[in-house]
């Protein structure tokens, strides 16, 4: 009975850090640097976002992206979950310009 047991906590543990690990590479998959012209967003079909650059529609709260407007910068950003919508591109939250 006690072999068992051990045999149960040491799944437990492996599983642990299974989901640990697991969740850790989903964040990183959404991950995204995008490199181009950043430009103010001006009137669209699509009704988010403040910034756009190659394609995607951009936010931050940690940088101001009015910096860089009209400069060839890399962005480092996150995917925002359910976008894209309306047809439009999809859409980042700004963490980095490089």
């Amino acid at each position: 009975m006690k072999s068992l047991q051990s045999i149960f906590i040491a799944l437990f543990i492996c599983f642990s850090f299974n989901a640990c690990d697991s969740n850790n590479n989903n964040s990183n998959m959404n991950n995204v640097e995008v490199s181009g012209v950043l430009e103010e967003l001006g009137i669209t079909t699509f009704q988010y976002g403040t910034h756009t650059i190659g394609g995607y529609a951009l936010r931050s709260s940690s940088v101001s992206l009015d910096d860089f407007v009209g400069q060839s910068v890399t962005v480092v950003g996150t995917k925002i979950a359910g976008y894209p919508v309306d047809g439009g591109p999809e859409y980042l939250d700004v963490t980095e310009v490089k």
